[in-house]
Parts: C-alpha cells; structure tokens; sequence
C-alpha cells in the first residue's frame, strides 16, 4: 500500500478512535453528571431519547449535503468543529433549558459525523477492481473506534473519581478537540456526480425490494441490541451480579469486537454481506433467549458477551459493503444517513420508550424475550433481502 493511501488510514483511524471514545464518555457518565447538576431520573431520560430523535433528522441532512456538495472531509470538519463550539454551552449556567438546548444542537453536528467519515472511508478501502469493500483494511481502521471507547470509558472514569464529575464538560470538549485534530487530517475526499444517479436517487434506491429488506432488517437487529445498551447492566444488578461483574461484562464484548474488527479480512469473504447479517441476527436471537432465561447462571452472560463478535461487530462490515455497492458515488453519504436514521435513529426511540414501559410492567428479562423475537423478525427481514439480492 502507498504511504499515502497509509497516512490516510491512519487518519480516518484517529476520527474513529476520537468519536467513539467521545460517545463513550458521553454514554457512560452524562447521565451521571445530570444526576450531578440535580436532574431527575426522568428528565435524563428524556434527554436520551432526543438523542436517538435528533438521528431521526440530523445524518440525512448532512448526507444529502456530503452528496450533493462531494467535499465530505470539509464538511466532517465542519461538523466536529460546530460541535466543539457547541460542548462550550456547558459551561454556561446549568438551567435544565439551557442544558437541553446545548445538547441537542451537539447531537445534531455529531450526528453527522458518522455518516460523512463512513462514506469517505468506503471510498478510499474500496478494491480498484471491483469497486467492494475491502474488509480487511476497514476492520484495521474501525477496530481503533472500539479502543477509544474502551480507553475512554476506563480513563475517564478514574478522572472522574479524582476531579470529581464538575469536570465531566472538559473532556467532552477535550475528546472534541481531539476529533478535530484528527478530521483536519483527513485528506480531501471528492467524488465527481455520475449519471446513472440522476436516474436513481437515493430515495428510489430504498424502494428497491433487496434494499428495502435490507434496511428493515437493521432497523430490528438495532432494536434487539437497545436491550442490551439501555437495559444490560440494570438487569445484571437486578441477577446479583456486582458493579465489578458487571464492567468485565462490558469489558468482555468490546474485547470480542476489536478481535474480530482486527481479523476479519481473513474470514469475512467466506460469507456474503447479506450471510453474515443473517447470521447475526439469528445468533443476537440465542444471544438474548439465553439472558432471558438462564441470565442468572453465571457463564452465560459470559458466552452471551463473547457472541458481540457476530451480533455487533461483523454487522457494520457488512452493512457498509451492501451501501457502497447499492449507494455508489455521491450516493454514499444519503445511503450511511439512511443507515444511521432507520437503523438507529427510528429503533433507539422506539426501543428506549418500549423496553422502559416492558421492563418496569413485566422487568427486565421480558425485555430480553422481547429482544429476542426482535432478532428473529431481522433474521426473517435479512433472508429476504438475500433472496432479492442476486449478488448475495
């Protein structure tokens, strides 16, 4: 590989390592510093779900722009950089309107930057020849997203613990910085318009039945999984399992997913995309009638996190392999968008609002039942779409 095309992975590796050690940060101890700042419960909650709404608007908007513009490295600094401006509301007064209003206007710029990065990135791991996703120079890159999440979830809490959770605001703006520097490296990525997008926009691509499944079949497989983001740990506590069990718990799946994000170029040809998503739902299906049932025996949370291999990790892969080949070009961005709106915009609100009402009526192992029927749909949704894709 040339040094340049080097350099550039290196860089789109520095934007997935900074974004999701900010998500990471942001998931874990937000929460814990609106409980800080004396919010309620249900107010902290609520501020959640604006998140999953604002990906219901903010990726596609900026998709379309990435398109229709084709300067996506300018528009990811863009995006980062509003968003680092943004994280300087927080310290402004801490009136609950003032809080929401900031946070939302920073999930709208850091939804965008998933979509953007993504597509830039399918770009340059593209194979000359076939116009695919090489799988094994993507995983290299996308494994540095799950080391920051873990570095940054680790660190930050021991700082936390020492500067106490006042301190939570700079390093959200830190971990933005740091995303900055990271996208201002990025080389310039610009793809010309080509015509037969003119005569297949983005939108009548998602009419296409493959297509169509496709999408139906992320949306639930994303469904079953917010059981595990939002619901995992309270239901662990709720089993007996203490807060150290717990975090070697998360440890354990994250440590699974960069196993496979690193070695995956050697194994994920022997399937096809739409196999591999197939399989992952129908392995997310025992994944969660196993917690639901025998989550008290210890060894089975344990297995349980083991399959995040096929249940999270290989999904992405294949997913951004079928939009690179059905959203090619300047459809690339609106295709990531749509991704990120269907996938985990739409299915993070309902499964927030659903799981929350199932598990406080029926508790927690009802929700992971509910997950698994949820797999199962997706199993059926992703069978589909390889029924109508004739490339598999």
């Amino acid at each position: 590989m040339p040094a340049q095309a080097r350099g550039a992975l290196v860089a789109f590796g520095g934007v997935s390592f900074s974004y999701f050690a900010y998500t990471g940060l942001f998931a874990t101890y937000a929460p814990l510093w609106l409980q800080h700042l004396g919010f309620s419960t249900l107010a902290i909650g609520s501020l959640a779900s604006m998140q999953a709404a604002t990906r219901i608007v903010s990726p596609y908007a900026w998709g379309w722009l990435a398109d229709h513009s084709g300067s996506r490295t300018l528009l990811l600094r863009w995006a980062v950089a509003l968003a680092l401006v943004c994280s300087l509301g927080y310290f402004g007064p801490p009136s609950w309107p003032w809080i929401v209003a900031v946070t939302v206007a920073l999930f709208l710029c850091t939804a965008g930057v998933i979509p953007i990065n993504e597509a830039a990135l399918a770009h340059l791991v593209s194979r000359d020849d076939t116009g695919a996703l090489d799988a094994g120079r993507y995983g290299r890159v996308r494994v540095w997203g799950s080391v920051g999440f873990i570095l940054a979830v680790s660190g930050s809490g021991f700082v936390l613990q020492w500067a106490g959770l006042v301190r939570f605001p700079w390093l959200v703006v830190a971990l933005l910085a740091l995303l900055l520097g990271a996208a201002l490296l990025v080389p310039m990525v610009r793809e010309a318009a080509q015509t037969h997008e003119r005569a297949a926009p983005a939108l009548a691509v998602l009419r296409q039945p493959a297509v169509a499944w496709f999408f139906a079949g992320v949306f639930f497989t994303v469904l079953a999984h917010v059981s595990l983001y939002a619901f995992f740990s309270l239901y662990l506590a709720e089993l007996g399992y203490g807060p150290g069990t717990v975090g070697l718990m998360w440890a354990l799946s994250v440590a699974a997913e960069v196993l496979w994000f690193w070695f995956q170029g050697r194994r994920v040809h022997r399937v096809s995309m739409h196999g591999w998503l197939v399989l992952a739902a129908l392995v997310s299906m025992l994944r969660f009638a196993a917690m639901a049932a025998f989550g008290n025996l210890a060894w089975v949370p344990v297995i349980a996190q083991c399959t995040h291999a096929v249940t999270f990790a290989a999904k992405p892969t294949a997913c951004i392999g079928l939009i690179n080949r059905h959203f090619p070009g300047r459809l690339r961005g609106r295709g990531q968008a749509l991704y990120t709106v269907l996938g985990y915009g739409a299915s993070g609100v309902v499964g927030g609002v659903a799981g929350g009402a199932l598990s406080e009526a029926l508790g927690f192992a009802a929700v992971f039942w509910a997950a698994a029927g949820a797999a199962a749909v997706s199993a059926l949704c992703c069978w589909r779409a390889l029924a109508c894709d004739g490339r598999g």
